[in-house]
């Protein structure tokens, strides 16, 4: 069964998508940068499903941590383990390559450019653009080599919005994940955006947004988000829009003007 090595796993959608795929047989690596949440989230999978999980605690703004991942993405061919790695595994299990790759770590900045912390934008940049695209490379790197694998990008609706640098990284991953379906076509390997609208999860919560400033309509729920997610990547399609009222919004952005979106300027919790 393949393994799914999945950015920001702890909590949100990242954890859902731990979820469905243990669920499915896979073997998992959870990237965060929580350590006990990892290890929480590790023990109840592995109480629950028969599958091997690892976990790999790094700060995908930091080059250093970045460099860990890349590295275990490079793993093109089983190794066994000769002696306790620290992460739960025992001498004699199995590091097997990544047949999955979920680049879902992010994080809204909660502010407003003008006046705000440049070193907040700048994350969001190391993030949601630099982390994905050196992981997206290193794996599909390994994964053509093996005739097989797939890369899951998270990105949001808001990418069709001016919301600021948020929104323009989640452009860049839209427009970015487009040009790697492309260039892997006939590979074996495949490349899917995700666009979610509103979701439930933590990511508002430290963006300093409250839920209850939106109708319960304009909610999704993870589970759906993941499910409409992994069924795209199966079918090898390039977009996934989780919901016909998402679905809608998009169209209705995409055919405004870019002008008319602009004066719009950041939606609310996007």
């Amino acid at each position: 069964m393949a393994t799914a090595l999945i950015t920001g796993a702890s909590a949100g959608i990242g954890l859902e998508f731990a979820k469905q795929l243990a669920a499915d047989g896979h073997d998992l690596v959870l990237v965060a940068r929580d350590s006990a949440k990892l290890s929480s989230v590790a023990a109840d999978l592995r109480e629950r499903y028969p599958i091997q999980v690892e976990i790999l605690r790094a700060d995908l703004a930091d080059p250093d941590d970045l460099a860990r991942v890349v590295e275990r993405l490079q793993v093109i061919e089983p190794v066994v383990i000769s002696e306790p790695d620290g992460f739960g595994f025992l001498p004699g299990e199995i590091h097997y390559p990544v047949s999955i790759l979920v680049n879902n770590a992010g994080f809204g900045t909660g502010q407003r450019l003008v006046g705000g912390d440049i070193k907040k934008e700048k994350a969001v940049i190391d993030v949601l653009i630099t982390a994905v695209l050196v992981l997206s490379k290193a794996a599909a790197e390994q994964m053509v080599q093996r005739g097989k694998g797939a890369i899951i990008n998270v990105g949001s609706i808001a990418a069709l919005t001016a919301g600021g640098t948020y929104a323009a990284a989640k452009a860049w991953v839209r427009t970015f994940t487009e040009g790697l379906a492309a260039e892997l076509k006939g590979t074996g390997v495949t490349a899917t955006v995700i666009a979610p609208g509103l979701t439930r999860s933590e990511f508002h919560q430290r963006a300093g947004i409250k839920a209850d400033a939106f109708p319960d309509w304009a909610w999704l729920d993870a589970e759906q988000v993941v499910r409409e997610g992994l069924a795209a990547a199966k079918r090898g399609a390039v977009h996934s829009t989780p919901s016909v009222r998402y679905k809608a919004a998009a169209a209705a952005l995409r055919m405004t003007p870019r002008g008319i979106v602009g004066a719009i300027g950041k939606p609310p919790g996007l």
